[in-house]
């Protein structure tokens, strides 16, 4: 191993060392009442940052706002109000959302006890749906997003504040593309979702890349390339659980029968199911490939040991013999022939020569080395 690739390995393992696994269960406290909101430990009193976008055919107004009440009144009875609260510190925030458009507390408190799992709620005004963002990096990270809406509002609640997919809505919304300020707050729900099965693929091409390298890696079997596999397979396993109860939650929206989900809304759903399961059979497949690349580099690498037990093996055998031949010599018993004979040291060592040189031919001759 060089230096360089020693170095690497410390980096790696330190790297390991301080960032901590992302906690992969919901955060439920022995004994609460059901639809009790609290804040998760770690971001507990950092206050949300909330935007909120009232828009309609012939206008639009977009603005971060320090406090909910301020985004509950912006808008107008024909407009569509999109709020947007990124960061779980303060759960009165989801309060006041739940008692503004009759969020259930159920609904709220997944939205605060994360990770859920991917899922859709109806209720009798409002849908409620569960989605995971993720982004690109040498670990995939995933991102929970927690999304309401009705007849003319939508609601979203993210993780953190340091990233989202939801650029490119907001562009849409701002120039007025599409159909996006043209129809109501169900089409806005599905952009959304959309934008986050889109940005899926971004992720699978890097995963995609990084699988593909590894298989070159796996035939020689290198001690860097075991640690490479098992971060990929964690990629591909965190890309699954958000995308495999996609199709389901797509499929709901898409027979849902409320009166706020245009028929126009349920056909664009159509395109988002036929995505997530593009995106699915790519990650199946990848699965599988690394499965194979794991198997390709353990039986690259038993190959590897078998020939240098072979090596060892045939000088083990060739030094047998020789070992034998010396220990009759060396036991210098009265009356053992050739002990004061005068040329017995230069014949023991060429019957030695003569011994190794006749295996090694014999070896040779059976493809054994």
């Amino acid at each position: 191993m060089t230096a360089m690739q020693g170095a690497r390995r410390r980096e790696r393992r330190q790297r390991t060392a301080l960032v901590p696994r992302r906690r992969r269960v919901a955060r439920i406290r022995p004994g609460a009442l059901p639809g009790t909101l609290e804040a998760p430990e770690s971001m507990a009193g950092q206050p949300p940052r909330i935007t909120v976008i009232a828009y309609g055919p012939d206008t639009h107004v977009e603005r971060e706002v320090a406090r909910i009440d301020e985004a509950l009144a912006e808008g107008t009875p024909a407009s569509v109000r999109w709020i947007n609260v990124e960061g779980l510190g303060e759960p009165d925030v989801l309060a006041r959302l739940g008692e503004r458009f009759g969020l259930h507390p159920m609904a709220l408190e997944d939205a605060l006890n994360v990770p859920q799992r991917p899922k859709v709620e109806r209720f009798e005004a409002s849908f409620f749906v569960v989605l995971r963002m993720v982004r690109p990096g040498p670990e995939v990270e995933d991102e929970q997003v927690s999304l309401f809406f009705g007849r003319d509002w939508v609601v979203t609640v993210q993780e953190r504040a340091d990233w989202d997919v939801f650029g490119p809505v907001r562009e849409a919304l701002r120039q007025r593309r599409g159909r996006a300020r043209d129809a109501g707050a169900d089409y806005l729900a599905y952009l959304l979702l959309d934008a986050v099965v889109d940005a899926y693929f971004p992720v699978l091409e890097r995963v995609i890349e990084s699988v593909e390298a590894l298989e070159d890696e796996a035939l020689e079997a290198l001690p860097e390339t075991l640690p490479r596999i098992q971060q990929a397979r964690r990629n591909v396993f965190t890309l699954r659980r958000a995308v495999w109860p996609l199709r389901e939650e797509i499929a709901v929206l898409e027979r849902a029968d409320a009166p706020f989900v245009a028929a126009e809304t349920r056909v664009c759903l159509r395109d988002s199911y036929d995505h997530a399961v593009q995106a699915l059979e790519v990650i199946e497949s990848l699965r599988e490939t690394l499965t194979n690349v794991m198997e390709v580099h353990l039986s690259a690498q038993n190959q590897r040991l078998n020939a240098v037990m072979k090596v060892l093996t045939v000088m083990a055998t060739l030094f047998i013999p020789l070992t034998f031949i010396a220990s009759i010599y060396g036991m210098n018993f009265e009356g053992m022939p050739e002990l004061r004979w005068r040329y017995g040291y230069p014949s023991a060592l060429a019957l030695m020569t003569v011994t190794a040189a006749g295996m090694i031919l014999y070896f040779r001759r059976r493809g054994w080395w």
